[in-house]
């Protein structure tokens, strides 16, 4: 079907210059609208219409009036319905559970624009609407909530979304081919009730009678009653989502049944560059220019998807319940073809940000087996060590990026998507490594270690910290070579599973020898569907069975985030009583080896900063004993956690300085 380039309708008013009279599917979503391929309902939207269905956006309504949800009228088919680019409780709290004070996918960078759990919501409210219209739930929030999961908002396991949500169906992973097809089975009059044999779906039953090739995990019942009964369901859900290997998996609620079925069959190449050929406008909806536009749009707006999935295998990273392991790549002409149209844009100042994916140099899939046999379920890629069978190769990648980098009007292309440097120093050939820093960074390049602890980063599924040495050491070298003073900006996690604070004691004299302090560091933060988090809920490691110490209270989170910075003056009390917990007093005083003095420094008005921060603590009243603290320092003076998440549908972190992992 051929397209314009025209936004999605979005009133009864574009209704009408279109003469529809009735939309086939209405997007629901958290998200204001913009129209570029970094957002879901982008993509599903222009995959729907490309499929010759009408379709139209309600973006962001007011939860509490069911009029918002009737703007558009009746859709034929369903309401298709998600919380935009991040989960909503992500969206609106930090590590420590502050609301934050920006939102990124909203108007202006307003926070308020959406409720909390706005999957659910959304889905109350659209029923409440239209009765009998089926609801199909997808996006990031509905693909990692899809079994029994613990939430840390609510600091306990919660049911499916799917049952919570009293959705039709769940959409989980990247959804085009899933969409398409359930398009079609509504198209030719199948009900919605009966469409269980959808790969990438997740539906209820009341029994597992006609369900084929499934395992049955633990229930949401036993699931609650014990900790290692969720780690096994944990295991035998992370174990089973691959296309080719992976088995349908049966979760039961009550007399309920969830079915996930087997995850959909990866895009081709081909399939791929039809996707990101649609002529999106690249920009957001013009009704938000008054209110200065959609802040998350400026750091994708000049950067190009190359790929999907990825196989590094990070505890901390849901891409594993998403994307998957198995890469899906573009075609390098498909990705030439829209580098030129960037060059196009009337504010292209000749620099394209980034050419990558999850994992930029993760281009191709990892070795030849998987795309037979699918991935490895007892062994990743690259940890402990780097498999026999792996694939190392940047040529294809490097290659592009030449093809990129030479077309006209394009001074510079970044890597700012993240790069394995592990995979990177597996490489015996350099030749992409001294390129990356001869033309893919500008002054620093920022590095994601995680750690330095080969314990925490062993639980972290990440390489011992000699491999990071040793990429260091050959990247300060291809720099005196190339007579260029770039620096690594190392990125670092307090409080994983795994560390105590005498590790975390041991990350800052590491700090300390590096001679500078990080200007963002990241207390973990246990989000839907990754390992770590699963870790950090049931103290066991659900692949292993090892027990695992977690520390939970917000009180030696707070001091183990503090020892990554504890040259900051605000952080000296925090530092201090983390250090005698410790029994470290010889970090304390002015010697070369001590982190920090015997007496606080003062403020600009002479006062001792100690004086300037009450700590408050309190236990809440449940399992886990949460200590919430307090801070009474000047916000302005706060260091601010960076907002790092395992749920961005491009890639883990967005920076504005290029980074590796």
């Amino acid at each position: 079907m051929k397209l314009n380039n025209k936004f999605l309708s979005i009133s009864k008013q574009d209704l009408k210059e279109r003469n529809i009279e009735q939309l086939d599917f209405i997007i629901i979503t958290g998200d204001a609208y913009v129209d570029h391929p970094s957002f879901g309902t982008a993509i599903i939207g222009r995959t729907l219409e490309y499929e010759g269905f009408t379709v139209g956006v309600i973006s962001q309504p007011n939860w509490n009036d069911v009029e918002s949800f009737r703007v558009l009228g009746k859709p034929k088919y369903a309401f298709l319905i998600n919380s935009g680019n991040m989960d909503s409780m992500v969206n609106h709290y930090t590590a420590a559970k502050k609301k934050r004070n920006t939102d990124l996918f909203s108007p202006g960078g307003e926070i308020g624009h959406r409720p909390d759990r706005a999957v659910i919501s959304y889905c109350s409210k659209a029923r409440q609407a239209y009765k009998g219209v089926p609801i199909i739930i997808g996006g990031i929030e509905a693909s990692l909530r899809r079994f029994v999961h613990y939430d840390y908002w609510d600091n306990k396991l919660r049911r499916s979304i799917l049952i919570d949500s009293k959705a039709d169906l769940l959409i989980y992973g990247m959804g085009e081919k899933t969409i398409s097809q359930i398009a079609n089975l509504l198209k030719y009059g199948m009900n919605i009730k009966n469409i269980t044999n959808v790969r990438g779906t997740v539906y209820a039953t009341n029994s597992l009678e006609n369900t084929n090739d499934y395992i049955e995990v633990p229930s949401f019942e036993k699931c609650i009653e014990s900790k290692k009964a969720f780690a096994e369901s944990f295991k035998l859900e992370y174990l089973e989502q691959d296309s080719i290997n992976g088995k349908n998996i049966a979760q039961k609620h009550g007399n309920r049944y969830i079915i996930q079925n087997k995850p959909q069959v990866p895009l081709t190449e081909e399939e791929m560059d039809v996707v990101y050929n649609f002529p999106y406008t690249r920009t957001y909806h013009p009704i938000y220019e008054s209110k200065g536009g959609i802040p998350a749009i400026r750091e994708v707006k000049f950067s190009i998807t190359s790929h999907r999935g990825c196989f590094g295998g990070c505890s901390f990273c849901a891409l594993n319940f998403h994307q998957g392991r198995t890469i899906q790549h573009r075609s390098q002409n498909s990705i030439i073809e829209e580098a030129k149209l960037l060059t196009t844009l009337k504010d292209f100042k000749g620099y394209i940000h980034d050419v990558g994916g999850p994992t930029a140099n993760f281009r191709h899939t990892a070795c030849e087996k998987q795309k037979e046999k699918g991935v490895c379920k007892n062994r990743q890629c690259l940890f402990p060590t780097p498999c026999k069978n792996l694939k190392v190769n940047h040529k294809e990648y490097l290659d592009l990026l030449r093809k990129v980098r030479k077309l006209p009007n394009v001074k510079k292309v970044f890597i700012r998507s993240g790069i394995r440097f592990d995979y990177l120093v597996a490489d015996k050939n350099n030749t992409f490594f001294r390129e990356l820093c001869e033309h893919h960074i500008s002054g620093q390049l920022k590095v994601a270690p995680e750690h330095i602890n080969d314990k925490v980063l062993k639980l972290m599924g990440k390489p011992k910290n000699n491999v990071y040495e040793k990429f260091e050491k050959t990247y300060f070298e291809i720099n005196k070579k190339l007579d260029k003073k770039q620096f690594l900006v190392p990125y670092l996690i307090s409080s994983h599973p795994g560390s105590d604070l005498s590790i975390a004691i041991e990350l800052a004299i590491y700090i300390k020898n590096m001679g500078h302090t990080p200007e963002q560091v990241q207390d973990f933060y246990p989000t839907p569907g990754s390992l770590s988090t699963a870790m950090y809920y049931t103290g066991i490691n659900p692949l292993t069975g090892e027990n695992v110490y977690i520390p939970k209270t917000f009180e030696e989170k707070s001091m183990q985030r503090a020892l990554l910075q504890f040259s900051i003056p605000e952080n000296y009390n925090l530092v201090k009583k983390a250090l005698i917990k410790a029994h470290r007093e010889d970090l304390i005083g002015f010697g070369s080896t001590c982190l920090i003095p015997p007496y606080p420094p003062k403020n600009k008005k002479g006062k001792l900063y100690a004086n300037n921060i009450n700590t408050k603590i309190n236990k809440k009243n449940n399992s886990e004993s949460h200590i919430e603290t307090k801070s009474k320092i000047k916000k302005k003076s706060t260091p601010k956690p960076d907002n790092k998440s395992s749920f961005h549908s491009k890639s883990r972190r967005t920076n504005k300085m290029n980074k590796t992992r």
